[in-house]
């Protein structure tokens, strides 16, 4: 009774019913769904924002699954159906992978949308925001990782070998690492890098002697944007292995000089007083600090030191060039003796005492 019921259920009227009720529950289950997202979206952004996300991976991953269990009614030999399930099941892997993947970079991106990189962005939000991109690239390599060693694994042949590799993992584990020692360093570069906080995107950095801003971090490399435009990419481990400077690993407030080599004929006072006025007519300066100092006499030279601060390293950048453009046309003008000179002392005896001597 059983086998009759099973011969006459596989059968090409069979498998249309069947796959009739299953993609009329596929798509009565993705107009469920877009309703109840399309509503809670009159409120909530975040529900629009996962509906653009994960439409095509849910939509596609129901529609493999409909088929999948459609094929058991289909009137062909158990090998062919055997096989065709076996596609199909390699599919839903694939679309499972890629529906579980979105929905992840969904909560990553929602929270990242709360750290979004600005010259005013707190120490807190650069380091999340630093945390959560190499995050999002872990797990998304390990959702790959095991979406493909599960398709792997429903192929017998691969089971067998599978199970050889177990036995002798030492042995494999060391051979590994030895082969991909530099890869592997990379990678726990990376993410040490993400969680020990020695630099965050967004931070100001001098690496070879270059100044620029950290553009992203990687599992295996960091993307420097230099001041001028240009981009340097560096592997992960140099910053683990070598010095570097990080301006702001504390804050984006910074304090940056100017110095001057005047004759000692320089009203250091007036030249504070320019300073403050100069400083009071930019909104470059944040009111933090200043000063003029004289921090050296050396060659018949006073060395002026002027310090002023900046809310970033790029207004830092403009304010130094500003005050130094400014105090410089303010010596020529208003105090042209305290130019730099080189004084030079003759002797007034005659030539001729000179060369007999």
């Amino acid at each position: 009774m059983t086998e009759e019921i099973e011969q006459n259920w596989q059968s090409w009227t069979g498998f249309a019913i069947v796959a009739g009720v299953a993609v009329g529950v596929v798509i009565a289950i993705m107009i469920v769904v877009s309703v109840s997202l399309a509503l809670i979206g009159r409120r909530k952004r975040w529900a629009a924002r996962l509906s653009d996300r994960v439409r095509w991976p849910f939509r596609i991953a129901l529609l493999i699954l409909a088929v999948t269990v459609s094929m058991s009614a289909l009137p062909i030999s158990d090998d062919l159906r055997g096989g065709l399930q076996h596609l199909f099941g390699i599919l839903v892997i694939i679309a499972g992978a890629w529906l579980l993947a979105q929905l992840f970079l969904f909560f990553v991106d929602s929270g990242s949308q709360r750290y979004k990189l600005a010259e005013s962005d707190t120490f807190s939000a650069r380091k999340i925001r630093t945390q959560l991109e190499i995050v999002r690239r872990l797990v998304i390599v390990v959702i790959v990782v095991v979406a493909a060693g599960g398709i792997l694994m429903t192929f017998d042949a691969v089971r067998a070998v599978g199970a050889s590799v177990l036995a002798s993992a030492g042995i494999a584990s060391i051979v590994a690492g030895l082969a991909a020692q530099s890869v592997l360093s990379n990678l726990f570069a990376g993410v040490q890098l993400a969680f020990s906080e020695a630099i965050r995107v967004g931070d100001v950095v001098v690496v070879e002697g270059e100044y620029g801003r950290i553009q992203e971090i990687t599992l295996s490399y960091v993307v420097l944007e230099l001041w001028d435009q240009r981009t340097l990419v560096l592997p992960c481990t140099y910053f683990t292995t070598n010095p570097f400077e990080n301006w702001t690993k504390l804050g984006r407030a910074l304090l940056g000089t100017v110095f001057f080599d005047l004759d000692w004929r320089i009203p250091v006072d007036s030249m504070r007083s320019e300073l403050e006025r100069i400083l009071g007519e930019t909104e470059l300066w944040d009111r933090a600090a200043h000063g003029v100092q004289v921090t050296d006499a050396v060659g018949g030279l006073l060395q002026v030191r002027v310090l002023v601060s900046a809310d970033d390293s790029g207004r830092l950048w403009d304010l130094r060039c500003l005050v130094r453009e400014k105090l410089a046309e303010w010596v020529r003008t208003a105090h042209p003796e305290a130019l730099p000179l080189q004084r030079v002392q003759i002797d007034e005896r005659p030539i001729e005492a000179a060369v007999v001597r």
